[in-house]
């Protein structure tokens, strides 16, 4: 029987000029989960009331355990990533392992290094001496250095080029290979999204709008494009559209109802992007 590693049961938190309405998703044990949104969607938050780290409305279970953020026994099983977080500057990556194995149970010095070593990671220079992309590539390598079994990261691959970032997606997929472990990654990179994760939950304004399996919802969405005329066909099926001045396209929420409606209408897969782009027209129309 499959167990999830994460269930979030209507979280939510009120401030006093954003609201976070009842967010609910769970994370199958052995997938990657992406987390989409633009900046002030609210994913940040999400994340600190899944650790415990704010308090605020609804449930949040990891590794089975309610509040699994807070407990001392399910926190040595997570591996943290939050955007701003650092360590000292004033220290030397090969600095770290001293400190990180007197606080984590499973630490795993021999990995810590090997990761240092695949990152071409120099261990005796201090922090401060290291570009951004080295930085996140240090603290990557600490999360994963734990021996954790649910990863939860915001904004990995921030200041990573494209073939370090495409190293480390191969490290997530190799992460999740033996089923136990799972990964929760909020990214703006919806690229890297598309290659690797198993579910998209897409927050917009404070509100969820869907926490589907990626390749279900690429296939059920659409991108439309043709004469502006038939955007009146598709009715309630449109999401949102744009128009030029011979054509227009449109984000459709059911592709194969859309494209029974206007059989000679190019209906394309849309990427991510269109369909985060188009839901936020959406709400400016």
């Amino acid at each position: 029987m499959t167990t999830n590693s994460i269930e979030a049961v209507n979280i939510g938190k009120k401030y006093l000029d954003f609201t976070l309405e009842n967010v609910s998703f769970t994370l199958p044990q052995g997938c990657i989960m992406g987390f989409i949104g633009q900046n002030g969607a609210g994913k940040t938050t999400v994340i600190k009331r899944l650790l415990g780290l704010t308090s605020g409305q609804g449930k949040a279970v990891l590794l089975g355990k309610e509040n699994g953020g807070q407990d001392l026994e399910t926190k040595q099983q997570i591996g943290v990533l939050l955007d701003g977080s650092f360590f000292s500057e004033l220290l030397r990556p090969r600095d770290i392992d001293a400190v990180l194995k007197r606080i984590y149970k499973r630490w795993d010095s021999s990995l810590y290094r090997q990761y240092l070593e695949q990152f071409e990671i120099p261990q005796n220079k201090l922090i401060n001496q290291l570009s951004k992309g080295m930085k996140t590539k240090i603290r990557l390598a600490a999360a994963m250095s734990c021996r954790p079994r649910l990863l939860i990261l915001d904004e990995p691959a921030s200041g990573l080029d494209p073939v370090a970032r495409s190293q480390l997606m191969d490290i997530f997929q190799q992460f999740i290979q033996d089923e136990q472990n799972s990964i929760f990654l909020s990214t703006h990179i919806t690229a890297d999204l598309e290659k690797i994760a198993d579910y998209i939950t897409f927050l917009h304004k404070g509100r969820l709008i869907f926490s589907e399996e990626k390749d279900l919802l690429l296939e059920q969405y659409g991108l439309a494009k043709g004469e502006p005329a038939w955007l009146e066909a598709l009715g309630d099926l449109v999401i949102s559209h744009k128009e030029g001045r011979y054509s227009a396209q449109a984000l459709v929420r059911d592709r194969e109802q859309a494209a029974r409606l206007c059989p000679g209408l190019v209906i394309d897969r849309p990427s991510l992007d269109d369909i985060m782009v188009f839901f936020a027209k959406g709400e400016q129309e």
